[in-house]
């Protein structure tokens, strides 16, 4: 199983941006999608999360400026960045709760994508 990022760049203060984290390989079933973040001389801490039926968890740093959602068929979550602060910039992760089998519950990461906010 893999998680690919993708999205990530440089970006003005008051700007958007778009991530999306593609789950690929012998995935049977996806539970719960989200995004992580680490800036600099910090721990990662949680940006949002979305399960498998919508529910939405969202960190409130970023509530009411980010949207997390997600494709099923696509097995991809996407967040929706905007009104960007310098203070959002990070090394942005996805991870996903998923079975390989029925019978197996992991937690897989993707590799990272650089969000740079300019004041």
């Amino acid at each position: 199983v893999q998680l690919q990022a993708s999205g990530g760049g440089l970006v003005q203060a008051g700007g958007s941006l778009r991530l999306s984290c593609v789950a690929s390989g012998s995935i049977f079933s996806i539970n719960v999608m989200g995004w992580y973040r680490q800036a600099p001389g910090k721990q990662r801490e949680l940006v949002a999360q979305i399960g498998s039926i919508g529910f939405t968890n969202y960190a409130d740093s970023v509530k009411g400026r980010f949207t997390i959602s997600r494709d099923n068929a696509k097995n991809t979550v996407y967040l929706q960045m905007n009104s960007l602060k310098p203070e959002d910039t990070a090394v942005y992760y996805c991870n996903a709760e998923l079975k390989t089998t029925p019978w197996s519950n992991d937690v897989y990461w993707g590799q990272g994508t650089q969000v740079t906010v300019s004041s």
